[in-house]
């Protein structure tokens, strides 16, 4: 009779254990997304660009500078599969009058193609009646769960000069027409920038912010000629969050992109070249030399996102600030940041606030 209950009593606690067990592990991996790290990767363009001319009427075509930067965030899971991926483009134009001044208003906010949804207008032109985020979106989908030789291995045609890569896969067929070799390119870049996030990541967000109230137009200053230039200020950031909304990683780059004119309007800037980030151009950009902290642009975006990291969106928001001069309006006021980020951080919060209203 003992034997028999010490049976029954060790029988009741393994079932009870085992319950145990279960639940946590249904816990764990119900919260677990499997991503382990995250990337950042963007291909920039200047080749639509164009000089001032005339048109087939015989009118002024005035110059424009063109600036398409595709943007892509990425999480992957411990084998180097796609985990989550948000895309976008952003297409800014700066155009110039025929005396080559600035034709657009400096302080408009620019929007992406992901931001303009139905009003950036592809549906009218679609063979499959979807708007340009759809088919984005649609593009991600498929991407998730393959590795990235899968999904440079995807089998693709030529429709015309515009579109030399278009999905020739059967899954796609009906969701996506556009050209896909730059964000298959832009992933690529984000696979192999990938950097570990820790523990958590449930969320991915892609935040971004573009000004183009750097562009000139021609003019003189102390005597000295001044040339036009479309200068488009593209902020970027990838962030992962957590279950509660806390960031877990963000990483942070900026596309300071410069189409240069003459003073006739005609293009002078190489138009076959891939302008380089901030980060990509790293000690090249040459910020630490006027850098009171010897701190280079690269140096100063990851020591904010490490401050970013653990913290809320409001948090972060929150953030003490002072104004320096006119071009650095709100510089970390912050003990923690002092000796690492002296450059002013409005565009990154808002970008990163705009990552955590896109993350899923």
């Amino acid at each position: 009779m003992k034997k028999t209950l010490v049976s029954l009593l060790v029988a009741v606690m393994m079932v009870s254990l085992f319950a145990g067990c279960s639940s946590k592990d249904s816990k764990t991996e119900s919260s677990d997304t499997g991503i382990t790290k995250m990337g950042l990767g963007h291909i920039t363009s200047i080749a639509k660009s164009s000089d001032m001319g005339k048109d087939t009427d015989g009118k002024v075509a005035p110059a424009k500078g063109q600036v398409d930067t595709v943007m892509v965030a990425a999480a992957f899971d411990k084998d180097g599969k796609v985990v989550k991926v948000s895309i976008d483009n952003a297409q800014v134009k700066v155009d110039f009058t025929e005396d080559l001044q600035v034709a657009n208003d400096l302080t408009v906010e620019n929007k992406t193609k992901v931001e303009l949804a139905d009003e950036y207008g592809m549906i009218k032109a679609s063979s499959i009646q979807k708007e340009w985020y759809q088919q984005a979106d649609a593009l991600g989908q498929w991407m998730v769960g393959k590795s990235m030789d899968e999904i440079k291995g995807m089998k693709t045609k030529k429709v015309d000069d515009s579109h030399p890569s278009v999905p020739d896969v059967a899954e796609l067929t009906s969701s996506v027409t556009i050209t896909v070799q730059d964000y298959i390119g832009a992933l690529e870049e984000a696979y192999n920038n990938a950097v570990e996030v820790g523990a958590g990541a449930e969320k991915l967000g892609l935040g971004n912010n573009i000004s183009i109230s750097s562009s000139k137009g021609l003019g003189t200053k102390d005597g000295k000629e001044i040339l036009p230039m479309a200068q488009v200020d593209t902020v970027m950031m990838a962030t992962t969050f957590d279950k509660d909304g806390k960031v877990v990683g963000t990483l942070i780059d900026n596309a300071q992109t410069k189409v240069s004119f003459d003073n006739t309007g005609k293009v002078t800037s190489d138009l076959n070249e891939q302008p380089k980030t901030k980060v990509e151009l790293g000690d090249e950009y040459g910020m630490i030399k006027a850098s009171t902290i010897q701190k280079e642009w690269f140096q100063q975006a990851d020591a904010l996102a490490k401050w970013m990291a653990g913290k809320s969106v409001d948090e972060i928001k929150g953030m003490k600030t002072k104004a320096v001069n006119e071009s650095h309006p709100s510089v970390p006021d912050v003990a923690e940041l002092t000796s690492s980020v002296t450059m002013t951080v409005q565009d990154y919060i808002a970008a990163l606030e705009e990552s955590s209203v896109n993350a899923k």
